[in-house]
């Protein structure tokens, strides 16, 4: 092949590739890609169909009920409060209502205070009654068993403080034994609570020994075979922490 030849061929080679780019846009055109598309839909039968067709054209409908299944290993936040959720204690906390009238000054602590190293030494309730100086409670309190519901049982003379917040409570009944023992929290100060048990427990018929160390109080006293004891101590952000402890009555 001569110069002149393959000269002739270099030239002529990219008017030819041009012109054949141009035909393939002129061929791509809108019309014929809806023409196309026509075609392979009239052949997949769905043109001719008018069942597919109806189906194709149709609203897309909802099932309410499958909706609602939708996304349900998803976090989110829940469509009502959980039942179990305990509240800050700042709200619907019970209103104090203890009156005057309900109060009794209590005589100054007497020495020692042995039974509050029993409350600073005891992680549990039962271990709070088994500890104590009563005789009978603490042998009571072996097989002791926790149940909000003992709050409710408490003697009518030693009721919960009138704005309680019940966190604990553990019982037992039978065998000679009427246990109760209650932990709460009052937003009233230490002295008007321990002055409110003081005076509920003189009038029921009970004696009371007032005990202290520093911060910490107790109060017990006894009734023929029932006996109690009041914990008390003061609260990080105000208020009154209490253990009350009773058995018979």
């Amino acid at each position: 092949m001569n110069r002149s030849f393959r000269a002739m061929i270099a030239c002529t080679l990219p008017i030819a590739l041009l012109v054949g780019l141009a035909g393939c846009k002129r061929s791509g055109s809108r019309g014929d890609l809806d023409s196309l598309d026509k075609e392979l839909t009239d052949a997949n039968g769905v043109g001719r169909d008018p069942a597919i067709t109806a189906s194709l054209r149709d609203q897309i409908t909802v099932d309410p009920a499958l909706a609602q299944s939708s996304n349900a290993r998803a976090v989110r936040p829940p469509s009502r409060p959980d039942p179990h959720a305990m509240p800050p204690e700042q709200l619907g906390a019970p209103a104090d209502t203890s009156t005057a009238q309900q109060l009794r000054t209590t005589p100054p602590a007497n020495g020692e205070c042995p039974d509050c190293a029993v409350a600073k030494r005891s992680l549990t309730l039962g271990a709070l009654a088994e500890g104590g100086s009563n005789a009978v409670v603490s042998e009571c309190a072996g097989d002791i068993r926790y149940a909000s519901a003992f709050a409710l049982r408490l003697p009518p003379a030693l009721p919960l403080y009138p704005d309680a917040r019940v966190s604990e409570a553990a019982g037992k009944d039978g065998n000679g034994c009427a246990l109760r023992v209650v932990s709460f929290a009052s937003n009233a100060p230490l002295s008007r609570v321990l002055d409110w048990y003081y005076g509920h427990a003189t009038r029921g018929g009970y004696s009371a020994s007032h005990q202290a160390d520093g911060a910490e109080h107790v109060l017990i006293g006894a009734r023929g075979d029932a006996a109690y004891a009041v914990y008390l101590s003061p609260r990080a952000g105000g208020g009154t922490a209490v253990d009350l402890v009773s058995n018979g009555g």
